[in-house]
């Protein structure tokens, strides 16, 4: 399925929040599972522990010894998720700003998902790879883990290749 886009912030758009709209060949119960189970995170985004029930608590491990942290606001199924990031030493910017899923069924097999990270804006050091990071985990890796069963999470061979390619291009 094709993306139906909101352009994701550049540095032009001063305190744009980033956003990114995607169609998927699965049902809103489907997406809501895969953002908020930890089976489900850790195969389209990065390996979690914690619950991702609202009120809980979910700890994602990337490069850094220390994980990110990300309060669960709410998860109201099938149709939102909503995080407040608490803790994360290797990108401080996060620290406050708010990841949003919103959920609408768009016909029997397929779903729209309205994604806006909250204070993720051109005004933070860490747009460009941010915005590249959220572009391939939502459009290219939820994507593929919803509708065909696996994603290209952090450290997998996909993630590898781009990160490689954006380093390649600095």
């Amino acid at each position: 399925m094709t993306d139906t886009e909101q352009p994701s912030a550049t540095p032009a758009e001063a305190s744009s929040d980033y956003q990114k709209t995607i169609r998927v060949k699965a049902s809103p119960g489907e997406l809501f599972d895969a953002l908020t189970n930890v089976s489900g995170l850790a195969a389209w985004w990065t390996r979690v522990t914690g619950s991702g029930d609202a009120g809980g608590e979910l700890r994602f491990f990337m490069n850094s010894p220390e994980p990110l942290a990300i309060y669960v606001d709410e998860a109201t199924r099938p149709t939102s998720v909503r995080w407040t990031v608490t803790e994360c030493s290797f990108l401080p910017d996060w620290v406050g700003t708010h990841p949003t899923f919103t959920i609408t069924a768009v016909d029997s097999d397929a779903s729209e998902l309205q994604f806006r990270h909250h204070g993720l804006t051109s005004e933070l050091d860490c747009i460009e790879m941010c915005t590249r990071g959220w572009d391939h985990f939502l459009a290219r890796s939820l994507r593929e883990y919803v509708e065909v069963g696996h994603g290209s999470p952090h450290g997998s061979t996909a993630d590898k290749a781009r990160r490689v390619a954006a380093q390649a291009r600095s």
